[in-house]
C-alpha cells in the first residue's frame, strides 16, 4: 500500500511539472498570439534572393568602382514609390500637433477651469484627469506607474499622455478663450517676419527620440546603447535655390512642399538623418495604434533599405539588367523616355518634365516598384566606403558605421544624366546635407519564410 501511494505521489509530480497535458513531450511554447503577416499599406514584397551586387563593366572613367560579388537578401516589404510631400506632411502635421497640445497641457496644468466648458482646461494631461473612482480601478500595474511616473503612459522621456481626443483651432476666431491665445500666438512668426501673413514658426518642429547606437557588434554591452535624438522635420524648402545657383526657383522653393499641385510628388530637402525620424515615427504610429486595439503584437521597425536590399529591389529579378526595366535602352518602342531624367547635355526638360514628377510615374518595374531610376535619387542606410566593399558579409551584405558621414545614395535623380540611373551605379551625400533631388523609400523587415513557389515532387 505503500508503494502504490509513492509511486501516486510521483506520478503527480512529475505530471504537474511536465506542463499542460504534454506527456512529457517536448512540445514548445504556445503563444496566446498568432502571428499573421500584414503587408503595409502601399508596401510591396520584394522576394529574398541572391544577385550579383555591383558593375560588371567598366565605369564611365574607364575603371572599376568595386568588385561585383555575391549578396544574398532576405525578403522585404518596400514602398512602391517615394515617400510624397503628402505623406512627409503627416509626420509634420503629427509634430506639430504633438508639441502645440503639449504646451495647451503644461499651460493647462496650472489652471482649475469648469470640465463642462471648453477651454484650455480641456488640454490637459489625461492621467491628471483621473477621479478618485478611476484610481480605485487600476490594475496593480497602472497603480505602480501612476505613483512612480505620475502618469499611465509615457515615453522614455517620461511625458505623460496627451489628449488627442479634442480637436485643435487654428482660426483666431475659433480660440475658445485668452490663455488658449497666448499659448498658441508664441508658435507663430512675428509680425515683422510674416510678410503680412500669419506664419508658424517651423523652429518649434522638431522630434525627439531615441537610436540604437550598435557601435561595436562583437560587444555585447555596446549593442544596447541607446542615443537621444532630437531633430527638427521641415524640409528644406530653399534647397531648390542654393542647388542652382543663379536659377530663378522660387516657385519651387514657396510651392513644392506645401501646394496642392505637389502632393503626390516626391518629397526632397530631407536629410538622412530626417529620414531616419520619419521611419521611427512611422514605427511608432502603427505599434501605437496596434497598442490601443489591445493587441500585444508589434511590427518590426520601419527603416531606410540597405544599398544591397535597394540594388536586389531595383532590378527587379532581372539579374544583368542594366535598368529597372532591363535595358540598355532608355527609350521605349514609341520613342518615349522610360525614366525622368537629363537625357542631353544643358536640356532638362528633354524627356518632357523640368523636375520632379509624381511619384507613381512611368512604369514599375517587375517588383511593382516606381521610379527606381531617376526622378529623384534615393537615401540607404548604408555608409558609403568602397574599401568596405571588399569584407562585408555576403548574406544581407551593409556597411554601418555612426562615424562615417558619408552615405549611399541610389537611384540617380531628375537633374542627372543616365549612368547614375544604372542600378550599380554608386554615388553618395553627406548625412546632414539637403538637396532638391534626393528623397528617399521605406522597407520593412518580413518576419518568417515566404514560400514562393510550389514545390514538384
Amino acid at each position: 500500500m505503500k508503494k502504490l501511494l509513492f509511486f501516486s505521489i510521483v506520478c503527480i509530480i512529475l505530471t504537474s511539472c511536465s506542463g499542460y497535458g504534454d506527456r512529457g513531450e517536448l512540445i514548445g511554447v504556445k503563444s496566446d498570439n498568432t502571428w499573421l503577416v500584414e503587408q503595409p499599406y502601399g508596401m510591396v514584397l520584394v522576394p529574398g534572393g541572391t544577385f550579383t551586387m555591383g558593375k560588371t563593366e567598366e565605369n564611365r572613367w574607364g575603371a572599376f568602382e568595386i568588385p561585383p560579388r555575391s549578396i544574398a537578401v532576405k525578403e522585404f516589404f518596400m514602398d512602391d514609390t517615394e515617400v510624397t510631400n503628402s505623406e512627409y506632411k503627416e509626420f509634420v502635421y503629427w509634430v506639430r500637433d504633438s508639441i502645440v497640445r503639449t504646451e495647451l497641457a503644461n499651460y493647462a496644468e496650472g489652471i482649475s477651469g469648469d470640465e463642462d466648458v471648453f477651454g484650455i482646461a480641456s488640454f490637459k494631461y489625461l492621467d491628471s484627469e483621473l477621479s478618485e473612482e478611476e484610481i480605485q480601478e487600476l490594475n496593480p500595474y497602472e497603480s505602480y506607474m501612476l505613483k512612480k511616473n505620475g502618469t499611465l503612459n509615457q515615453n522614455y522621456k517620461g511625458v505623460p499622455s496627451l489628449n488627442w481626443s479634442i480637436p485643435l483651432y487654428w482660426n483666431t476666431e475659433d480660440y475658445p478663450d485668452e490663455e488658449y491665445a497666448e499659448v498658441m500666438d508664441q508658435f507663430y512668426l512675428p509680425n515683422e517676419e510674416n510678410g503680412g501673413d500669419r506664419l508658424f514658426d517651423v523652429t518649434w518642429l522638431n522630434y525627439a527620440y531615441q537610436v540604437n547606437t550598435k557601435q561595436n557588434q562583437s560587444n555585447i554591452a555596446q549593442k544596447n546603447k541607446y542615443a537621444d535624438v532630437d531633430i527638427t522635420v521641415y524640409p528644406d524648402t530653399t534647397a531648390w535655390s542654393r542647388d542652382f545657383e543663379y536659377s530663378r526657383n522660387d516657385a519651387m522653393v514657396q510651392n513644392y512642399f506645401w501646394h496642392d499641385a505637389f502632393a503626390d510628388y516626391p518629397v526632397v530637402g530631407v536629410s538622412w538623418n530626417q529620414a531616419k525620424a520619419f521611419c521611427n515615427w512611422r514605427t511608432k504610429k502603427k505599434n501605437d495604434y496596434l497598442e490601443a486595439s489591445g493587441s500585444r503584437i508589434r511590427v518590426p521597425e520601419f527603416r531606410l533599405p540597405t544599398e544591397s536590399e535597394w540594388e536586389f529591389a531595383a532590378r527587379g529579378g532581372i539579374e544583368n539588367g542594366k535598368f529597372p526595366w532591363g535595358g540598355p535602352y532608355l527609350i521605349d518602342i514609341e520613342g518615349y523616355y522610360l525614366a525622368n531624367f537629363k537625357p542631353k547635355k544643358n536640356n532638362f526638360a528633354a524627356d518632357g518634365f523640368t523636375y520632379t514628377v509624381e511619384a507613381r510615374s512611368f512604369n514599375a518595374n517587375d517588383y511593382g516598384l516606381y521610379n527606381m531610376a531617376g526622378n529623384v535619387s534615393e537615401w540607404t542606410s548604408t555608409s558609403y566606403n568602397n574599401s568596405a566593399s571588399y569584407v562585408t558579409s555576403s548574406l544581407n551584405g551593409d556597411v554601418e558605421d555612426p562615424t562615417n558621414k558619408k552615405k549611399v545614395i541610389r537611384g540617380g535623380s531628375w537633374k542627372d544624366i543616365a549612368y547614375f540611373l544604372e542600378v550599380s551605379t554608386r554615388d553618395y551625400e553627406y548625412a546632414d546635407s539637403v538637396k532638391s533631388y534626393i528623397g528617399f523609400r521605406t522597407v520593412q523587415d518580413y518576419v518568417g519564410d515566404f514560400n514562393w513557389g510550389k514545390l514538384d515532387y
